[in-house]
């Protein structure tokens, strides 16, 4: 790790205080075709020197089923504070939301990664170091975008046709990773036999909870060799989501030796932060671990 994120990374776990001063948000920023009312919030570090080096970016997916959330949320101003200050570009994004929402969504999720492209003179980003995450739905649709990168019939044409939605790395908390296999849980989060089909018929225009277009919707089925490195989190308290999803996912990126990461967190639920899950602190800070494997996978 370099030394200037490593004394960074130090100040934020000592002090715990953020360099306000030295981020800068931009809210609402337009970032499909015209006439879409989905926006993005820009999270940019301290301004540097000209002759520094260029930035690397993140994009990330709010949750919410596929159906609600809002690129606002507590959640996403956390974490894209926490990578403005040690030096990333990030960016936090709406996209389509509800019935038939399927594929828009995914593809309103890749133009931000073209975005960033796009405007990566203008923003100081390297754009060869691009990263994406997401939590919940969001980590559904990060982890689509890492995994079918180059497949035409889920790659939009327009704004940036001249621009690819490829990603260096992909953090997935708590996502849906085979909407087929998700199971209910009991109100601890203990895994059950029954389906759980949540609003994907919905989401995905299907009518029964089956077939090749909840399949193709499931990140799983697209790993590859060549597939990203991944960083997962999932509680294993999860009563939304459950962590079987991500113990699936760990192990079919094993099978296929793609570099991965499996953080499994006792007693804790769904839709926590770096920090903090609901009001409280998590038991592990998840900041250096998601700011260490940024840093070794966007050199």
């Amino acid at each position: 790790m370099p030394t200037h994120r490593i004394i960074l990374v130090l100040f934020l776990l000592i002090s715990g205080l953020p360099a306000a001063e030295a981020l800068r948000i931009h809210r609402d920023v337009a970032y499909l075709e015209p006439g879409r009312t989905e926006k993005l919030d820009l999270y940019l570090p301290a301004a540097k020197a000209p002759e520094a080096p260029l930035s690397p970016a993140f994009v990330w997916i709010h949750g919410g089923g596929w159906t609600q959330g809002t690129k606002s949320e507590a959640r996403a101003a956390e974490i894209c504070t926490t990578l403005a200050e040690a030096g990333y570009v990030a960016v936090s994004i709406d996209y389509r939301l509800g019935d038939g929402a399927w594929p828009q969504n995914l593809l309103d999720c890749k133009n931000a990664v073209r975005f960033l492209r796009a405007k990566a003179t203008a923003l100081r980003i390297d754009p060869t170091r691009i990263a994406i995450g997401g939590g919940s739905a969001g980590g559904h649709l990060a982890l689509m975008v890492a995994y079918t990168t180059g497949q035409p019939d889920l790659e939009p044409t327009q704004p940036y046709p001249d621009f690819s939605s490829s990603i260096r790395c992909v953090i997935n908390m708590y996502g849906i990773t085979n909407i087929l296999t998700r199971v209910k849980t009991d109100a601890q989060g203990r895994p059950t036999t029954e389906p759980n089909p949540g609003s994907s018929l919905r989401v995905f225009d299907v009518p029964t909870f089956t077939g090749p277009r909840l399949k193709k919707g499931s990140p799983v089925t697209h790993i590859t060799p060549a597939s990203p490195p991944t960083l997962i989190f999932h509680g294993r308290a999860d009563a939304t989501v459950d962590y079987l999803q991500a113990e699936e996912l760990a192990r079919i990126l094993q099978q296929h030796q793609v570099p991965h990461q499996l953080h499994l967190l006792d007693n804790i639920g769904h839709t926590f932060a770096f920090q903090t899950w609901g009001k409280k602190k998590l038991p592990l800070d998840l900041r250096p671990i998601v700011l260490t494997f940024l840093d070794q996978h966007l050199r």
